[in-house]
């Protein structure tokens, strides 16, 4: 998780949803209960931008602007997959690129 402040500001409660940038899950045996249960925990908390690491299609899950649709289950109106060799802008640091080479090297492979 990201989020503003300090590690002292978060000492008697959890960050709150307006104070958190992003929110990562890193999944490989993980990976339906993160798309599921987790993507709806997150969205109805109100969590801006989730992300997934796929470490078995080594891709990354970015999803943003949580919603609750009309029979009351929450997700997220945007999903974008980006891949291994591509770079992401970092939820409340826009000027800042992340390398997904580096989470994803080269001959690194989950079998």
């Amino acid at each position: 998780m990201i989020a503003r402040g300090k590690d002292e500001d978060y000492l008697a409660h959890h960050p709150y949803p307006e104070d958190i940038f992003l929110v990562v899950e890193i999944s490989d045996s993980t990976l339906i209960y993160d798309q599921t249960n987790k993507l709806e925990l997150y969205a109805e908390a109100g969590i801006s931008n989730y992300w997934i690491v796929d470490l078995n299609t080594r891709q990354l899950e970015r999803y943003k602007e949580p919603y609750q649709n009309i029979q009351g289950k929450y997700n997220y109106l945007s999903k974008q997959i980006s891949l291994a060799n591509e770079s992401v802008p970092i939820p409340g640091f826009e000027d800042m690129l992340l390398d997904l080479s580096r989470i994803f090297p080269m001959g690194d492979v989950v079998e």
